[in-house]
């Protein structure tokens, strides 16, 4: 399948304001790759796709992702999780991708994991500051993107278990863990300076 028939049936899947939204994170995907030096056609697609499941029925998600053989702990935590890994498995089963980094950029999107690739960083990142995004810090995240990367998504990190903490709700434990990882390779970095 193609690009333009992808994109016309993930928009024909979702409400307008939710397109705007994958058409932001396209955009700002493909920027990020070509300033860090991702594949910006492999950015581009994973942006498309990253919202594939989204809108789904939670009824529907659990039974993609028992189905996916991907669900592990997830079924444990907030069900706005799950679209990430439902959406993985739609883009495989449904359109057709099988490039493992567009697949795992697509599933790693909302939680992130340790060991991010650079593909990952960067959809997880547009995902949270395309232009439409619009919640504390997205101006500071949005910065500091132009500067670095990982301290962009550590901000993005830290906002979303924020926001989870503030408001009592669990916070997954994967995402703690690669914002961690994320600081550990910052340190590292400037312990290399």
């Amino acid at each position: 399948m193609d690009r333009n028939a992808i994109m016309e049936r993930v928009r024909a899947q979702m409400p307008e304001r939710r397109w705007a939204h994958t058409a932001g994170v396209m955009e700002t995907a493909v920027r990020l790759a070509e300033r860090y030096g991702a594949d910006p056609a492999k950015a581009e697609l994973a942006a498309i796709l990253h919202d594939v499941a989204k809108y789904w029925k939670i009824e529907d998600q659990k039974r993609a992702l028992i189905e996916s053989g991907e669900a592990g702990d997830l079924l444990e935590y907030d069900p706005q999780l799950w679209h990430a890994h439902v959406g993985a498995h739609v883009a495989r089963r449904d359109y057709g991708i099988e490039d493992p980094e567009v697949l795992d950029a697509i599933r790693w999107h909302t939680s992130g994991r340790v060991g991010m690739t650079l593909l990952d960083k960067v959809v997880c990142l547009a995902d949270y500051m395309e232009p439409g995004r619009d919640f504390p810090g997205v101006d500071r995240i949005r910065e500091e993107a132009g500067r670095s990367l990982d301290r962009a998504l550590v901000l993005g990190f830290d906002s979303t278990i924020s926001f989870l903490l503030a408001n009592g709700r669990p916070v997954y434990p994967l995402t703690v863990m690669a914002r961690n990882d994320l600081i550990r390779l910052l340190d590292k970095e400037a312990d290399n300076d």
